[in-house]
Protein backbone atom coordinates (compact mmCIF):
# COMPACT_ATOMS: atom_id res chain seq x y z
CA UNK A 1 0.00 0.00 0.00
CA UNK A 2 2.46 2.51 0.85
CA UNK A 3 4.60 1.91 -2.76
CA UNK A 4 1.17 2.48 -4.58
CA UNK A 5 0.73 5.39 -2.40
CA UNK A 6 4.06 6.77 -3.83
CA UNK A 7 3.59 5.61 -7.17
CA UNK A 8 0.69 8.02 -7.01
CA UNK A 9 2.04 10.75 -5.34
CA UNK A 10 4.61 10.53 -8.57
CA UNK A 11 2.87 10.19 -10.75
CA UNK A 12 0.72 12.93 -9.70
CA UNK A 13 3.30 15.19 -9.42
CA UNK A 14 4.81 14.71 -12.99
CA UNK A 15 1.26 14.99 -14.59
CA UNK A 16 0.87 18.17 -12.95
CA UNK A 17 4.08 19.50 -13.67
CA UNK A 18 3.57 18.46 -16.96
CA UNK A 19 0.28 20.44 -17.81
CA UNK A 20 2.33 23.69 -16.59
CA UNK A 21 5.03 22.93 -18.81
CA UNK A 22 2.54 22.72 -22.11
CA UNK A 23 0.87 26.09 -21.08
CA UNK A 24 4.12 27.90 -19.76
CA UNK A 25 6.60 26.15 -22.53
CA UNK A 26 8.11 28.79 -25.22
CA UNK A 27 8.68 26.39 -28.06
CA UNK A 28 5.21 24.54 -28.81
CA UNK A 29 7.57 21.14 -29.90
CA UNK A 30 8.25 21.06 -26.23
CA UNK A 31 5.04 21.48 -25.31
CA UNK A 32 3.73 18.30 -26.89
CA UNK A 33 6.25 16.55 -25.66
CA UNK A 34 5.55 17.44 -22.41
CA UNK A 35 2.09 16.86 -23.36
CA UNK A 36 2.83 12.96 -24.26
CA UNK A 37 4.47 12.74 -21.20
CA UNK A 38 1.31 13.89 -19.19
CA UNK A 39 -0.91 11.41 -21.17
CA UNK A 40 1.43 8.71 -20.06
CA UNK A 41 1.43 9.63 -16.01
CA UNK A 42 -2.42 9.93 -16.59
CA UNK A 43 -2.13 6.32 -18.02
CA UNK A 44 -0.37 5.19 -15.41
CA UNK A 45 -2.44 7.35 -12.55
CA UNK A 46 -6.02 4.91 -14.57
CA UNK A 47 -3.53 1.62 -13.90
CA UNK A 48 -3.27 2.48 -10.36
CA UNK A 49 -6.98 2.79 -10.01
CA UNK A 50 -7.96 -0.62 -11.95
CA UNK A 51 -8.75 1.11 -15.37
CA UNK A 52 -6.52 -0.66 -17.30
CA UNK A 53 -8.79 -0.12 -20.45
CA UNK A 54 -9.05 3.69 -20.06
CA UNK A 55 -5.40 3.85 -19.76
CA UNK A 56 -4.81 1.36 -22.69
CA UNK A 57 -6.99 3.68 -24.49
CA UNK A 58 -5.11 7.08 -23.70
CA UNK A 59 -2.15 5.56 -24.62
CA UNK A 60 -3.17 4.53 -28.12
CA UNK A 61 -5.33 7.41 -28.95
CA UNK A 62 -4.06 10.32 -27.54
CA UNK A 63 -0.63 9.51 -27.65
CA UNK A 64 0.30 7.31 -30.68
CA UNK A 65 -2.68 9.28 -32.74
CA UNK A 66 -3.37 12.71 -31.46
CA UNK A 67 -0.42 14.28 -29.99
CA UNK A 68 2.04 12.63 -32.53
CA UNK A 69 0.04 14.22 -35.27
CA UNK A 70 0.04 17.65 -33.41
CA UNK A 71 4.14 17.06 -33.10
CA UNK A 72 3.96 16.70 -36.46
CA UNK A 73 2.00 19.50 -37.52
CA UNK A 74 4.03 21.95 -35.26
CA UNK A 75 7.17 20.46 -36.63
CA UNK A 76 6.37 21.09 -40.08
CA UNK A 77 4.89 24.94 -39.79
CA UNK A 78 7.28 27.26 -40.26
CA UNK A 79 5.79 30.17 -37.87
CA UNK A 80 7.54 33.47 -36.63
CA UNK A 81 6.76 33.74 -33.30
CA UNK A 82 8.84 36.54 -32.83
CA UNK A 83 6.00 38.19 -34.88
CA UNK A 84 3.09 36.90 -33.16
CA UNK A 85 4.86 37.85 -29.56
CA UNK A 86 4.72 41.90 -31.15
CA UNK A 87 0.63 42.61 -29.97
CA UNK A 88 1.29 40.37 -26.24
CA UNK A 89 1.24 43.94 -24.46
CA UNK A 90 -1.57 45.29 -26.77
CA UNK A 91 -4.11 42.62 -26.28
CA UNK A 92 -2.97 42.32 -22.38
CA UNK A 93 -5.63 44.57 -21.06
CA UNK A 94 -8.76 42.47 -23.03
CA UNK A 95 -7.29 39.56 -22.01
CA UNK A 96 -6.95 40.19 -18.28
CA UNK A 97 -10.70 41.04 -18.80
CA UNK A 98 -11.88 37.98 -20.15
CA UNK A 99 -9.96 36.07 -17.68
CA UNK A 100 -11.23 37.85 -14.81
CA UNK A 101 -14.74 37.48 -16.29
CA UNK A 102 -14.41 34.16 -16.46
CA UNK A 103 -12.76 33.49 -13.30
CA UNK A 104 -16.00 35.06 -12.08
CA UNK A 105 -18.46 32.95 -13.62
CA UNK A 106 -16.18 29.33 -12.32
CA UNK A 107 -16.81 30.82 -8.72
CA UNK A 108 -20.26 31.51 -9.48
CA UNK A 109 -20.70 27.75 -10.44
CA UNK A 110 -18.71 26.37 -7.55
CA UNK A 111 -20.91 28.33 -5.23
CA UNK A 112 -24.22 26.62 -6.74
CA UNK A 113 -22.28 23.02 -6.72
CA UNK A 114 -25.15 20.39 -5.87
CA UNK A 115 -25.01 16.83 -6.14
CA UNK A 116 -27.90 15.35 -7.59
CA UNK A 117 -29.84 12.61 -6.09
CA UNK A 118 -29.12 9.86 -8.80
CA UNK A 119 -24.82 10.52 -8.34
CA UNK A 120 -25.49 9.76 -4.08
CA UNK A 121 -27.52 6.68 -4.98
CA UNK A 122 -24.95 5.69 -7.44
CA UNK A 123 -21.88 6.62 -4.42
CA UNK A 124 -23.70 4.73 -1.91
CA UNK A 125 -24.42 1.61 -4.37
CA UNK A 126 -22.16 -1.41 -3.92
CA UNK A 127 -18.85 -1.88 -6.10
CA UNK A 128 -19.42 -4.61 -8.35
CA UNK A 129 -16.01 -7.80 -8.00
CA UNK A 130 -14.13 -7.45 -10.83
CA UNK A 131 -14.25 -10.97 -11.20
CA UNK A 132 -17.69 -11.01 -12.16
CA UNK A 133 -17.37 -7.53 -13.90
CA UNK A 134 -15.01 -6.58 -16.04
CA UNK A 135 -13.48 -2.87 -16.67
CA UNK A 136 -14.47 -2.65 -20.16
CA UNK A 137 -18.27 -3.99 -19.31
CA UNK A 138 -18.69 -1.73 -16.48
CA UNK A 139 -17.36 1.24 -18.68
CA UNK A 140 -19.83 0.47 -21.33
CA UNK A 141 -22.88 -0.14 -19.19
CA UNK A 142 -22.31 3.44 -17.78
CA UNK A 143 -21.39 4.79 -20.81
CA UNK A 144 -24.09 3.61 -23.04
CA UNK A 145 -26.84 3.98 -20.55
CA UNK A 146 -26.71 6.88 -18.21
CA UNK A 147 -24.56 9.21 -20.45
CA UNK A 148 -26.08 7.95 -23.59
CA UNK A 149 -27.31 11.14 -24.93
CA UNK A 150 -24.04 13.00 -23.85
CA UNK A 151 -21.85 10.57 -25.98
CA UNK A 152 -24.37 11.29 -28.68
CA UNK A 153 -23.92 15.22 -28.49
CA UNK A 154 -20.59 14.50 -28.59
CA UNK A 155 -20.66 12.52 -31.24
CA UNK A 156 -22.53 15.18 -33.21
CA UNK A 157 -20.21 17.91 -31.73
CA UNK A 158 -17.15 16.16 -33.39
CA UNK A 159 -18.71 15.79 -36.80
CA UNK A 160 -20.14 19.34 -36.87
CA UNK A 161 -16.32 20.44 -36.54
CA UNK A 162 -14.99 17.46 -39.12
CA UNK A 163 -17.02 19.36 -41.27
CA UNK A 164 -16.02 22.93 -40.82
CA UNK A 165 -12.56 21.84 -41.37
CA UNK A 166 -13.16 20.25 -44.41
CA UNK A 167 -14.89 23.50 -45.89
CA UNK A 168 -12.24 25.82 -44.06
CA UNK A 169 -9.95 23.46 -46.43
CA UNK A 170 -11.80 23.69 -49.41
CA UNK A 171 -12.84 27.00 -49.23
CA UNK A 172 -12.06 29.32 -52.65
CA UNK A 173 -9.01 31.55 -52.34
CA UNK A 174 -7.94 33.70 -55.05
CA UNK A 175 -4.30 32.80 -56.50
CA UNK A 176 -4.40 29.19 -55.38
CA UNK A 177 -3.88 26.66 -57.74
CA UNK A 178 -6.21 23.62 -56.78
CA UNK A 179 -6.10 20.33 -58.06
CA UNK A 180 -9.17 19.39 -60.10
CA UNK A 181 -10.20 15.25 -59.77
CA UNK A 182 -12.86 15.50 -62.60
CA UNK A 183 -10.67 17.09 -65.41
CA UNK A 184 -7.60 14.64 -64.74
CA UNK A 185 -10.32 11.64 -64.90
CA UNK A 186 -11.71 13.34 -68.14
CA UNK A 187 -8.38 13.41 -69.82
CA UNK A 188 -7.27 11.38 -73.38
CA UNK A 189 -4.50 10.77 -75.21
CA UNK A 190 -5.79 12.58 -77.57
CA UNK A 191 -6.57 16.00 -75.60
CA UNK A 192 -3.39 15.68 -73.40
CA UNK A 193 -0.60 15.09 -76.05
CA UNK A 194 0.67 16.22 -78.88
CA UNK A 195 3.13 14.74 -81.39
CA UNK A 196 5.33 17.02 -83.64
CA UNK A 197 7.92 16.30 -86.23
CA UNK A 198 10.99 18.38 -85.46
CA UNK A 199 13.35 18.24 -88.16
CA UNK A 200 17.19 17.60 -87.79
CA UNK A 201 18.49 20.60 -86.32
CA UNK A 202 15.26 22.74 -85.49
CA UNK A 203 14.87 21.71 -81.98
CA UNK A 204 15.28 23.93 -78.58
Amino acid sequence: MIIQTLIFYVFAAITVAGGVMVVTARNPVHSVLFLILTFFTAAGLFILMGAEFLAMVLVVVYVGAVAVLFLFVVMMLDINYLKLREGFLQYLPTGVVIGLILLVELVMIAGKWVLSPASLESRAAPTPMLVKLTNTEALGQVLYTNYLYLFEAAGLVLLVAMIGAILLTHRVRPGVRRQKIVDQLARTKGNSLEIKKVPIGGGV
